[in-house]
């Protein structure tokens, strides 16, 4: 019974094990098999993956075909046979608005609202075709900070714009110009250049465009004229394609002495006048393209007007270019030079003050100066035109053209080198250095909105709209000691005049404080800039004219000359603060700061202004000198003869009559 007991049990071991055998067996048969199969499978999905990519690629041919289609147009210094972005200089301008546009910048401006599906733009290289005429303007920007010596290139950049949109359609071109007497040079400049667009017309007829092919019996291009000034007037009842009544219309333009620029209602104007060429004939599209080109040297006074015109001008897809002036950096208003334009007066020049500014739409620059008067600063171009025009352009996919025809971004720019109804700009920057510095072209409540979210562009625009701070403008440095009395009087007076320039000074800092636990969260370039600079020059200014007043202090306690002979104690400027802790905490932030601007931003107005602070100390030390009390009367000369030399007086009979400045 053992012996068969022990057999089964054996015989049941045995069909166990080979039972779990074949299981195995069988399973790892499976496995292999399914593992083979999708061996097998990968090159046919690898294959109809390739396949697919061919089928929805973009063929590679189309770039090539834009490169070769720009490169008709020439750009030189030189008046051209061909159309070129720059007649006069400044190639930057051949920037095309495209309907997303990226600029080179290794931080891109917040402004840039739309997320640019295309790849960067090299500015000054190439640029694509124009699409701003199209029915596409709800997601298109237009192109600002493009800076030219002369009009007449940027009517040829605008003319290469006019020629595109002629091979959509027929096109209308609307001329809106600013009838003030500083635009007289600039209008005949321009009306020179009209023969070129309707020389440039041959080009397209011999292509077969549409513009010609639409209809034998309308004019592919026409052209209407309208001047603003305080009132808004058409000069064209119909638009007509007879370059010489055009022509004749631009020299006979009634010059408006007003000194009103009502920009913005001549656009709304125009668009009422000629939106119905816009309207849609169902399959056929529009009847004809429409541009707007205004030419104006001032920002406009009725900027109310400034949503609307840009609504509607996007309602009816009709960009606007302008063929405006720079605006000066954070300043509402320049110098112009006027001289008469009737040679039978005096010609010597004048200055006039116009409004070209600023380029923002609140003021991002707090208003401190060098010497003491902010007005004085040398006034230096913002590399952007008047906010308001600017953005118009930007918004219904224009370009802004910043006109000057002294313009130099290697050097300063003196005033005797400025030409008649030129403003007095000294200090150019390059458009490339400039474009990651854009000005955020926002509507009033998105800019706000903007602005509440960041501390530190909220304490700049805080401190900005404070009233000018004067700092120290000609502080007294030499103190001649009579006596005691008199030293510590002459002291005391020194303190009075510093003392009411530090509240305000003090009150800026306050202002900006907030800023600084922001900076680090700043992505901007511009308002890193700014901020800094403005925190930089306010702490300078502040520590200088605190120091000056405490260093008086201590001297009116009394101080021995070290030379017995010595009389007068000199405050010269010095890198050393010695007066206070406090003092030197905020020098060195201020130094910091300002360094850091001349070194990040190089080539912008915020180093220029950083450069210039950091050029005077910020602390003082006295210096002993001696001064004699009688010293000998000097020789006049002449024995005081008033007698006016004959040339002289010729000159006076010859001198003309001078007409004081018109409203510009």
């Amino acid at each position: 019974m053992n012996h068969q007991g022990n057999e089964d049990v054996e015989f049941e071991d045995d069909s166990f094990f080979a039972s779990t055998e074949t299981t195995a067996f069988i399973g790892s048969m499976l496995i292999h098999l399914i593992v083979i199969l999708s061996l097998a499978l990968v090159p046919l999905a690898m294959s109809v993956e390739q396949d697919a990519v061919v089928l929805v690629s973009p063929k590679r041919e189309e770039p090539i075909d834009e490169v070769k289609l720009i490169e008709e147009i020439n750009y030189s210094d030189l008046l051209q046979d061909e159309i070129g972005a720059s007649t006069s200089d400044e190639t930057e301008m051949a920037e095309a608005s495209a309907e997303s546009f990226a600029e080179v910048a290794e931080i891109p401006s917040p402004v840039e609202i739309e997320p640019s599906p295309v790849g960067q733009i090299m500015v000054n290289k190439i640029f694509s075709p124009a699409v701003a005429p199209l029915d596409k303007l709800k997601m298109q920007k237009g192109s600002v900070g493009q800076g030219a010596e002369g009009a007449t290139g940027a009517v040829d950049r605008i003319t290469f714009e006019i020629m595109h949109a002629m091979e959509d359609r027929p096109t209308l071109v609307v001329w809106l110009f600013d009838q003030s007497g500083s635009l007289l040079r600039q209008r005949q400049e321009i009306r020179a250049r009209f023969d070129r667009i309707y020389e440039e017309l041959g080009i397209l007829k011999q292509s077969g465009t549409k513009g010609f092919n639409a209809n034998q019996n309308e004019s592919p291009l026409l052209t209407s004229v309208v001047g603003f000034g305080s009132e808004v007037t058409l000069f064209t009842e119909q638009p007509t394609s007879d370059l010489g009544e055009i022509k004749r219309i631009v020299d006979e333009l009634p010059v408006d002495q007003t000194g009103s620029e009502r920009v913005f209602a001549a656009i709304h104007s125009a668009v009422d006048e000629y939106k119905s060429l816009r309207r849609s004939r169902g399959s056929l599209g529009p009847q004809r393209n429409v541009l707007f080109v205004v030419v104006s040297d001032e920002r406009g006074d009725d900027f109310h007007l400034l949503e609307t015109s840009i609504d509607e001008c996007r309602k009816f897809g009709i960009p606007v270019y302008v063929i405006g002036v720079p605006a000066p950096f954070g300043r509402e208003t320049t110098l112009v030079k006027y001289v008469d334009p009737d040679p039978q007066y005096d010609q010597s020049a004048q200055w006039a003050q116009v409004d070209q500014g600023p380029e923002t739409l609140f003021p991002e620059r707090v208003q401190v100066g060098f010497t003491g008067d902010f007005q004085e600063e040398p006034t230096i171009d913002s590399g952007f035109g008047p906010y308001a025009l600017t953005r118009l352009c930007y918004e219904t996919g224009g370009i802004y053209f910043s006109v000057h025809p002294n313009r130099k971004t290697d050097r300063r720019v003196y005033r005797r080198e400025i030409d008649p109804y030129a403003s007095d700009i000294e200090y150019f920057f390059d458009p490339i250095a400039m474009s990651p510095y854009r000005p955020d072209y926002l509507s009033p409540s998105d800019y706000v909105s903007k602005v509440r979210q960041s501390p530190l562009r909220q304490a700049l625009i805080n401190a900005a709209q404070m009233r000018p701070a004067t700092g120290l403008a000609r502080p007294k440095t030499r103190f001649v000691k009579l006596s005691d009395a008199q030293l510590v009087g002459d002291l005391t007076r020194a303190q009075q005049d510093a003392a009411r320039l530090e509240p305000t000074l003090v009150q800026m800092a306050a202002l900006l404080e907030p800023g600084m636990r922001g900076r680090k969260d700043e992505a901007s370039l511009r308002w890193q800039a700014g901020f800094d600079l403005a925190m930089g020059r306010v702490l300078a200014q502040k520590v200088r004219t605190e120091t000056y007043n405490a260093m008086l202090a201590r001297a009116k306690q009394g101080m021995p000359f070290e030379d017995p002979k010595n009389n007068t104690w000199v405050l010269v400027a010095s890198d050393e603060v010695s007066v206070g802790s406090k003092w030197q905490r905020e020098a060195q932030t201020a130094r910091e700061l300002l360094q850091g601007v001349t070194e990040k931003h190089v080539g912008t107005p915020w180093a220029l202004l950083a450069g210039e602070e950091l050029k005077v100390p910020i602390g003082w030390k006295w210096k002993e000198e001696f001064t004699e009390l009688d010293p000998p009367r000097q020789n006049m000369g002449g024995n005081n003869n008033n007698n006016v030399p004959r040339d002289d007086q010729l000159r006076m009979l010859d001198r003309k009559e001078k007409r004081p400045v018109p409203k510009l």
